[in-house]
């Protein structure tokens, strides 16, 4: 069967949580119309951003979801001085929880984005 996961992360402005998540993730876009742009992460899996339900946005809606980058331990600390010294706006510090050393940062928008120590 021929499939792809697709997460798809509200934004209220293409252009700008394009070059955020360009920036951020290091990667290039696979897939371009004006209001819904895709990454490709790995085989079968992308990262969509979608302008079509921007309205979902509008005040201060709860967060029950976010986007997460699994990386080494030892990158956890590097990722996070690295995504600091792009000025993004950190949620919170870096701090252990069950499953090792996290941080989450937040997109133009407010959606969360946390890394963590691959499993």
């Amino acid at each position: 069967m021929n499939r792809e996961l697709v997460f798809i992360v509200y934004v209220s402005d293409i252009q700008k949580s394009v070059d955020f998540y360009r920036d951020l993730l290091e990667v290039e876009t696979t897939f371009e119309t004006p209001r819904y742009v895709t990454f490709g992460l790995a085989e079968g899996v992308a990262l969509a951003l979608w302008t079509g339900e921007s309205s979902a946005l509008a005040g201060e809606p709860v967060r029950t979801s976010e986007v997460c980058l699994n990386v080494t331990a030892e990158q956890v600390q590097e990722t996070y001085d690295a995504w600091v010294a792009k000025g993004v706006r950190v949620i919170e510090e870096p701090h252990e929880d069950v499953f090792g050393t996290t941080f989450v940062v937040a997109d133009p928008d407010g959606n969360r984005v946390r890394v963590a120590p691959i499993d």
